[in-house]
């Protein structure tokens, strides 16, 4: 059913297509409006785009390739004539295997606006199209997408895209007998492979040298990156349905001093998103972007390196107990989560988010999706600021139970609009990028709108401080705010986050890290509090978070890594 469903698909988009941009030009002999139309063979056609492909759409591959050489040098020239060669080959290769002549058009089109689509972003951003970007890309919701559907993208659409389309569309092609049609097939193919096989032999020893020191670089090659990213993350996901999560921690229970104990616990963990430690007022950055939390009595860790470089990536990791040391994407995804854990050994847990949801973190746990909530002055076009993660704490707290976990996942700084994360109390750093076109900006009008949102993240966080103080008579309270992954601001021309770990700018990996913890819960759990101002300039990572937050609250399990706990030498 869903091949034959693909096929209808794909017909029905090629007469939609083919009535919306083949030209209706008179057929009248010597019409002086009438202009020829070539007639193609379809593997004619499909080289054509080939070497379109190679030519247009992948400067960022063959700026990349071609970084430190003599631009003059012959040897320069030959690698780069054998590098266009094998983009033309290679993508007549893939190209010719769906090379049917009534499907041609549609999908020859479809490739030409994953391209465009590829290269905006590429260029724009700097990001690489890998299947972990592609998961990003299935993963985001309407208003995030919407973010980044601007002006300056439907300019670049109609630059790169509707030229050779109108081409597709605008040529016809000749009608072949199968046995014909086959024959040319395997004749691209052969020849496309043969291409391939001289050119890389020809240039064996700087192209492998190439890959195998700058793997990452095969992402740039466009839209080859965009079929392989996307086929793979479709395949992983379609995999992961119904796969089982493996249990972590089934022996967890609260350790013997619980008993002893007036009062339950009410922690709080904080996701924050895109907040960078090199803007993070409390790490010395010349601007003080967190004047609240610098006014309260907190822990702030100095060298914090995050799990990865987006949220589909960290969100996972942070929370698993195998974290980057050991880093297995598919075990994480399918293995439980350090919320998990707390739940077995008897906590309420809470998962409330105002962004893209837990990533399968808080599978299973009560979830409070409020990205969608309509509270005036909080919440306008789709997305909420995130105070709307403090308003409704109270209620939580005083229906507890007994001991409580809440997550708050926020919506941070993330980007390209950070203008649209803060209200008019925290525009101080002026003038501010206030658009999605981030190149429309100044570099500083960027940072400034960065910034103002890192006052708003900083103001939340120390409402939530807040909160907890209120809450004090009735549990032993203590919060953890961590941010998922960093973020460029133009530094070596890259903006937003993504860029493959291996190598990922420090804008992006390195993150802020804070602690709060009451009076009354430092002595009920032994928490030597200079002890731990003395540690904060000691290296600490995601992986850290899972094994400190299960020694905090003193749950015992197997699972739980005494190296990996940030605090252990500060608990008595």
């Amino acid at each position: 059913m869903g091949a034959c469903v693909s096929i209808d698909t794909i017909w029905v988009l090629s007469r939609i297509m083919r009535a919306a941009l083949v030209p209706v030009l008179p057929s009248a002999a010597g019409s002086r409006w009438s202009l020829p139309r070539p007639e193609v063979s379809p593997a004619l056609l499909v080289v054509a785009i080939a070497v379109f492909f190679a030519v247009a759409a992948n400067q960022a591959f063959l700026s990349a390739a071609l970084a430190g050489r003599t631009a003059n040098a012959f040897s320069t020239w030959s690698f780069a004539a054998a590098l266009l060669v094998m983009l033309t080959a290679l993508h007549s290769l893939l190209l010719s295997l769906v090379m049917f002549r009534w499907a041609t058009r549609p999908l020859l089109s479809l490739m030409i606006l994953a391209a465009a689509g590829a290269t905006y972003y590429m260029q724009k951003f700097g990001i690489y199209i890998d299947p972990t970007m592609a998961r990003n890309v299935l993963h985001t919701d309407l208003v995030e997408a919407g973010e980044l559907l601007t002006l300056d993208l439907l300019r670049h659409m109609a630059l790169y895209a509707a030229p050779p389309i109108f081409v597709v569309w605008w040529a016809r092609l000749r009608r072949q007998t199968w046995q014909r049609a086959l024959l040319q097939r395997l004749g691209l193919m052969l020849g496309s492979v043969a291409l391939l096989l001289i050119c890389l032999l020809l240039v064996f020893q700087d192209f492998s040298s190439l890959m195998r020191n700058h793997k990452e670089m095969r992402y740039l090659i466009t839209p080859a990156n965009a079929v392989y990213s996307f086929s793979r993350a479709i395949a992983v996901d379609t995999r992961q349905v119904n796969r089982k999560r493996e249990p972590v921690g089934t022996d967890a229970r609260l350790a013997a001093g619980w008993s002893d104990r007036a009062r339950p616990a009410l922690f709080v963990v904080m996701v924050g998103e895109t907040a960078r430690a090199a803007n993070w007022g409390l790490n010395g950055y010349t601007r003080q972007t967190t004047p609240e939390l610098a006014a309260l009595d907190v822990v702030n860790f100095t060298d914090v390196t995050s799990c990865g470089t987006n949220t589909e990536t960290s969100l996972p990791c942070m929370f698993s107990a195998i974290g980057r040391r050991d880093y297995d994407e598919d075990r994480i995804r399918h293995s439980d989560s350090l919320l998990h854990v707390l739940a077995r050994a008897g906590f309420e847990v809470v998962w409330r988010d105002n962004q893209s949801g837990c990533k399968g973190v808080c599978a299973g746990l009560t979830e409070q999706r409020l990205d969608r909530s309509e509270v005036p002055g909080l919440c306008a076009d789709g997305r909420c600021l995130d105070e709307i993660l403090v308003r409704g704490l109270d209620s939580i707290a005083r229906d507890a139970k007994g001991n409580l976990v809440v997550v708050l996942h926020m919506l941070g700084n993330h980007g390209p609009s950070y203008y649209k994360r803060y209200d008019e109390r925290f525009k101080r750093f002026v003038p501010a990028c206030e658009t999605d076109e981030l190149r429309q900006c100044s570099r500083q009008q960027v940072v400034n709108a960065y910034d103002n949102a890192l006052l708003y993240t900083d103001h939340v966080i120390a409402e939530t401080i807040g909160f907890l103080k209120t809450q004090s008579g009735k549990f032993d309270t203590g919060l953890i705010y961590v941010s998922d992954h960093g973020e460029s601001l133009g530094e070596k021309g890259l903006f937003l986050h993504g860029i493959p770990y291996a190598i990922a700018p420090d804008e992006q990996t390195r993150v802020p890290m804070v602690w709060w913890l009451s009076p009354s819960f430092k002595k009920s759990f032994g928490i030597d509090g200079e002890c731990l101002l003395r540690t904060t300039g000691k290296p600490v990572s995601h992986d850290h978070l899972f094994h400190s937050v299960l020694g905090l609250l003193q749950v015992q399990t197997s699972a739980y890594e005494k190296a990996f706990d940030a605090a252990a030498s500060c608990r008595g």
